[in-house]
């Protein structure tokens, strides 16, 4: 293999030489400068190289291929084509997405063919002449074996996270397709880790690639901080509950290793109460789909998956991945938690370990360089304060309204009376209720403050604590759209709270908030949309002026 050469990479999209068509596109999507992966690809891939590129998952490799492939590798009008294969069919949807948004002004269609979806849906597209296919290895030969793929007009052949295809099984596929293709191509390999294996496809189908080290195997989850807590391994989910409460992460892929597994945890903490969801390979297609939109929408704070399930799938914004369960393989430990940290951001890997994992606790120090630092877990006192932590945030949310005078000045006689204390623990007695009250208003409050997100929270203003969880009488909503989205850094929380300051909404008033990539929708009340519309006239948030108006649609 050659080395990549050590010259200066230009910082910026326009510095590489990129067409305009494309660099329109890049600036529509908000991609301001390249990634590293993708400045140190672009010159080799476009002068016709092949190329071996060691990059973990989040650091811009869709980019980083898709550019090249729809600035220069694929003629604007030509009938050449360009096969990306990838493990899942999450990961392939997604590089035909943005792939699709790079060649927008360059008549460059693209084409996802995976398993479980319309074979004649997926036809009809390739007989349409998508220059682009993005798919899964089962789906991508059988299109090759039914000549509906023309494995001739293939120029350029992408492997995307060629270390998962290989340990997913996919080999024989792969190199059954690879065989069908021409011998001229130009092949561009993405990888994670480059063990044995992939080192055999390079020998075996690439032609004098250059590699292009980016990260070792283990510089990611350097990257990244590391902890455990040791736990007995009875009681394993309790120990889990009681960590989330104290890290409070904002949002996390918990990893499990047994289907069964995944399933009984995601059970227990939806019964603790926490806003969190289940994958794993057997889901149908449909909830699958409809689980992972969820994560992308930020709309599900915790997603319990097994390593299979997880693969493919892309989520910026994860701040934790926590092990419920260490790996058996010690690397597997290393794509997990690069799961998070991604494009920059910082992240958190914590993992929980018994007595049986203690050997793979050690491999992992050994092997790859990674001390986690070890925390304990919250003594019953330590919860105890939690505990009162809540009670007394549930009292101050159900007493909103200011104080009068009159009230102000029984409260500053009653705490000079000598038995002051008394009083106020027979007060708040009466207040929590009995034991068995106190503590459904415990589960309440506790509940409250796992959920995490602004439309899971409701207005307490005015209402005893007795009454936090009543249902509110429905209103007719209207669905708003506001020209501020994910590209703007917005997040929900900061959208609700500039809606309540400008227009006088409570929470309760506020429904779902989705923010999208350049746009965001919120629900209000139907009687009250065009007094917000108004309202908001003139805000601004993120630098940008606020503009909204009603959706047509979502």
């Amino acid at each position: 293999m050659n080395e990549s050469p050590e010259e200066r990479i230009p910082d910026k999209f326009e510095e590489l030489g990129i067409c305009e068509d494309v660099l329109r596109a890049l600036d529509e999507m908000g991609w301001e400068s390249p990634t590293p992966v993708q400045r140190d690809s672009y010159p080799l891939v476009i002068d016709g190289h092949d190329v071996i590129v060691q990059s973990r998952t989040g650091t811009g490799k869709t980019g980083a291929f898709g550019i090249p492939l729809v600035d220069r590798l694929l003629s604007e009008h030509g009938n050449e084509q360009a096969l990306v294969l990838a493990p899942t069919r999450e990961l392939a949807l997604q590089s035909a997405r943005e792939i699709s948004k790079l060649g927008a002004h360059r008549q460059i269609d693209t084409v996802a063919v995976y398993g479980g979806a319309s074979m004649e849906r997926q036809i009809q597209a390739l007989e349409k002449g998508a220059r682009v296919i993005s798919g899964t290895p089962g789906r991508v030969l059988d299109h090759l074996n039914r000549g509906t793929i023309k494995a001739s007009r293939i120029r350029v052949l992408v492997l995307d996270e060629a270390d998962e295809m290989l340990s997913m099984g996919f080999a024989k596929e792969l190199n059954a397709i690879i065989e069908k293709l021409p011998k001229d191509r130009q092949t561009l390999l993405f990888s994670a880790t480059v063990d044995r294996a992939i080192k055999r496809v390079a020998e075996k189908h690439m032609r004098d690639p250059h590699f292009l080290g980016l990260s070792g195997d283990h510089v990611g989850a350097l990257g990244i901080e590391h902890f455990v807590y040791m736990v007995s391994g009875v009681g394993r989910v309790a120990n889990l509950v009681t960590i989330l409460e104290t890290e409070d992460p904002e949002s996390a892929l918990i990893f499990c290793n047994t289907k069964a597994e995944t399933e009984e945890v995601a059970a227990a903490l939806q019964r603790a109460g926490f806003n969190a969801e289940w994958l794993t390979g057997d889901r149908p297609q449909r909830e699958r789909e409809e689980v992972l939109g969820r994560v992308r929408n930020e709309e599900l704070r915790f997603l319990v998956a097994t390593d299979v399930a997880a693969r493919g799938i892309d989520v910026s914004h994860l701040t934790h991945v926590i092990n419920f369960s260490l790996p058996e393989n010690v690397e597997q430990y290393v794509h997990r938690t690069g799961r998070t940290g991604r494009a920059g951001r910082t992240g958190t890997a914590i993992s929980l370990v018994g007595p049986t994992e203690l050997g793979i606790l050690y491999y992992l120090r050994l092997q790859y360089r990674i001390f986690p630092i070890e925390r304990t877990l919250p003594s019953e006192g330590e919860q105890r304060t939690r505990q009162e932590a809540d009670r007394i945030a549930m009292i101050d949310a159900a007493y909103r309204k200011p104080p009068t005078e009159a009230e102000l000045a029984l409260v500053r006689r009653f705490l000079t009376h000598p038995n002051a204390e008394r009083m106020l623990a027979g007060l708040l007695g009466a207040f929590f209720g009995t034991d068995a009250e106190a503590r459904d208003l415990d589960k309440v409050a506790a509940t409250r403050r796992r959920r995490g997100s602004e439309h899971h929270r409701e207005e307490d203003e005015g209402r005893s604590a007795r009454d936090v969880d009543e249902d509110q009488n429905e209103r007719p909503t209207a669905t708003l759209y506001v020209n501020v989205g994910r590209r703007d850094e917005l997040k929900a929380s900061e959208l609700g709270r500039l809606l309540r300051d400008r227009t006088g909404l409570k929470r309760k008033e506020i429904g779902r908030i989705r923010v999208r990539d350049k746009h965001s929708l919120v629900d209000v009340p139907e009687d009250r949309a065009q007094e917000v519309i108004e309202s908001m006239a003139g805000a601004v948030l993120r630098d940008r002026e606020i503009e909204l108006e009603r959706a047509t649609g979502d």
